[in-house]
């Protein structure tokens, strides 16, 4: 199957950037400093995806007073050494720029907040290659996941046909959000979903790497394109 949209929206971490432990180990620095014990990483790990007022206040230890401070030291520690940690995914620049040559508009819509999204994309060299970037700059009162305005505010911004749109994502907030805003959805299978997460919130179609998504956006070329550029830069072992 071969969707051909006229624009596509992306998640960030788990789809376009692999964080390589920056947001959880981010995470955990803040509670050190407010001397709340360490979770564990499979509970860090559940955090990425959902803005952080929401993840943080299911922590044991974590008063919502303090949440705030939380998030200040977390961003403060993210800034100073995450954004360099984190790397693309191998194939994603390659992939953007099929779907810019193809004349899709391609735009990032992720619940970091815009400035954060913008100089993490900025630092990875990403920027170039993408038509605009969405973040979460309405956390309300940190009680909603929902990426519905997120995407919404794309769609306005450029005048775009929901119908011809699609949202690719790792978790199930990706998925909804496409579903609320009637827009098609490919759930990414390299991301932090868990194990049946996709498939429960009605993801459109999956795609297990990058190339296989290049294949559903652009079409059998691309995907093989994209898999022997893979395979030539990693002999041992080509995807995502």
């Amino acid at each position: 199957m071969m969707i051909a949209p006229s624009a596509v929206l992306l998640d960030l971490d788990g789809t376009l950037v692999d964080p390589a432990g920056a947001i959880t180990s981010g995470i955990r620095f803040a509670l050190t400093q407010a001397q709340i014990p360490d979770p564990g990483e499979e509970k860090l790990m559940s955090l990425i995806g959902p803005p952080l007022t929401l993840g943080l206040a299911t922590i044991d230890g974590v008063d919502p007073s303090i949440i705030g401070s939380l998030i200040s030291t977390y961003r403060a520690q993210y800034a100073e050494t995450g954004m360099a940690a984190s790397r693309p995914y191998p194939g994603v620049p390659e992939l953007l720029a099929a779907l810019r040559a193809s004349g899709a508009t391609v735009l990032v819509a992720t619940a970091k907040p815009t400035h954060i999204a913008r100089a993490l994309l900025e630092v990875q060299g990403i920027t170039p290659l993408l038509d605009g970037i969405f973040g979460n700059d309405d956390e309300g009162d940190g009680t909603s996941s929902s990426k519905t305005h997120i995407l919404a505010a794309a769609i306005a911004e450029h005048d775009l046909d929901p119908a011809q749109c699609v949202m690719v994502g790792d978790r199930r907030y990706d998925i909804e959000a496409a579903h609320e805003n009637d827009v098609a959805s490919i759930g990414a299978g390299w991301g932090f979903a868990e194990a049946g997460e996709l498939e429960a919130a009605g993801a459109g179609a999956h795609a297990a790497d990058l190339a296989e998504l290049a294949g559903l956006l652009l079409g059998n070329a691309a995907e093989e394109t994209l898999r022997e550029s893979l395979l030539a830069a990693n002999p041992t072992g080509a995807g995502a």
